[in-house]
């Protein structure tokens, strides 16, 4: 997702740095914007509709507290980026209190239309590259997904995927031999 201007002109790092200085209408904004967007993402991986509002609530709840705390551009980061990192670790902290005192939650079944993330590859991945991924084995593609565009650990990818974290090794190797074949 990048940069969009609104009324005021401001784009999403720009609202940040003023929900920083505790600006409401910034956050307000802020929300409007990129609320539909988290929400997708967070639906692609996870099913449970509770989670799913819990982590949005966390997440800007943390966003307002620490506004601040946001170094972007100068450290070569987003505000949508910013955003996603906050909310993927708060869906990591929902799952493991969720599995102190029941199953995990099952993943969420992939959506037959585009999804925000396979947009956002198009725009960023070449063709080739793009094709290669969309081959992948849905599992190889999840952990790729997770640990290199959304920047998780083996441990993290392995709490939010519900599997091992050795399983998580081995698709993210296999995943990486079957892209380096199929860019060959």
């Amino acid at each position: 997702m990048r940069a969009i201007r609104g009324e005021a002109g401001l784009d999403e790092e720009q609202l940040v740095r003023r929900v920083a200085r505790g600006d409401r209408r910034a956050f307000e904004e802020l929300y409007r914007r990129t609320s539909p967007w988290l929400t997708v993402r967070l639906r692609r991986r996870c099913s449970d509709e509770q989670i799913v509002a819990e982590v949005l609530q966390e997440t800007y709840l943390a966003v307002w507290r620490a506004a601040d705390a946001f170094a972007g551009a100068a450290s070569g980061g987003t505000a949508v980026g910013w955003l996603w990192t906050i909310a993927a670790r708060r869906l990591i902290d929902a799952f493991r209190r969720r599995a102190h005192h029941a199953t995990p939650p099952a993943a969420a079944a992939p959506a037959p239309a585009a999804a925000a993330d396979e947009e956002v590859l198009d725009g960023v991945v070449g063709d080739e590259v793009g094709d290669a991924l969309r081959r992948l084995a849905p599992e190889l593609r999840q952990v790729l997904q997770a640990m290199v565009l959304d920047g998780l650990s083996v441990r993290e990818t392995s709490v939010l995927l519900g599997v091992p974290e050795g399983t998580v090794k081995t698709r993210a190797r296999r995943a990486r031999i079957a892209m380096r074949e199929a860019l060959a």
